[in-house]
């Protein structure tokens, strides 16, 4: 069943969402990215989440394209126009993950290559564990990183390590990707989900509201010319200025107790 390809819990105000095909290593079938759209969906719309945690079951998180559906999708979309028209679908899903205003924390263990690359790309934050390797590896059969790969790792990265990255397919250690910021934080492997859930715990100490804008700001921004950018802070600001949180931050400052923010 499709559904059992992505599973998901809800822990307090936290969706754990977990892949889960651990005998294919986690490789995305595309009923397994439709399982991943309608999982994204729900965290995104359930007011009472306010951080999400995306993870892999099994030996690592994943392993990249299903190459069953590689083929399926070459054999379908024979012509080009028809490809162009179906992968942006593909990209969506990533991006919805990536533009939700809700933190998205991704823990890495094993491997995760290509597409699996590409969806950690569009986790806010990425949290691996000691061994993990990571690499693109398109241009090894001939294609480039095209699930929002080539452009995310560009802007996280800077474009001569990704040209690196991805024009020679190379791998990378966990140490190696957290010297270049690719990822966030480097752990023993038995410290995975306990440092994701203390990343968490920062996040839940902060106003959801204003960590949902200050993600769309800093995404939306961050390659305008400055007074742009700035505009973009201000109109962020006088919409989270009257908001009962920014009264509950303050008050909590003065009265030295930790605030209970509601999103409100």
């Amino acid at each position: 069943m499709a559904e059992d390809l992505v599973l998901s819990e809800k822990k307090d105000n936290v969706a754990i969402i977990t892949l889960n095909r651990p005998r294919k290593r986690n490789a995305v079938s595309y009923e397994m990215a439709l399982a991943l759209d309608a999982q994204i969906d729900k965290a995104a719309e359930d007011d009472e989440v306010r951080v999400v945690v995306l993870r892999g079951e099994g030996p690592g998180f994943s392993a990249g394209i299903d190459f069953n559906m590689l083929a399926q999708i070459s054999a379908k979309f024979s012509s080009t126009p028809a490809f162009r028209y179906f992968l942006p679908k593909l990209q969506e899903i990533f991006n919805k993950m990536e533009t939700m205003e809700k933190p998205v924390i991704v823990a890495l263990h094993g491997f995760c290559f290509g597409l699996g690359l590409e969806m950690a790309l569009a986790a806010d934050f990425r949290i691996a564990a000691e061994g993990t390797m990571f690499a693109l590896q398109e241009t090894e059969f001939g294609l480039i990183p095209d699930v929002g790969g080539t452009t995310r790792l560009t802007r996280t990265v800077g474009i001569p390590l990704a040209k690196e990255i991805i024009m020679t397919s190379r791998r990378l250690d966990a140490r190696e990707a957290l010297d270049i910021h690719l990822v966030n934080e480097v752990v023993p492997q038995d410290e995975l989900m306990p440092a994701v859930m203390r990343w968490v715990e920062r996040l839940e100490n902060c106003a959801p509201l204003a960590i949902g804008l200050a993600k769309k700001i800093i995404d939306r921004g961050a390659h305008l010319d400055k007074l742009t950018f700035m505009a973009l802070e201000g109109l962020a600001q006088s919409t989270l200025i009257q908001t009962d949180d920014v009264k509950e931050g303050v008050m909590a400052k003065i009265q030295k107790r930790k605030p209970e923010f509601k999103g409100k």
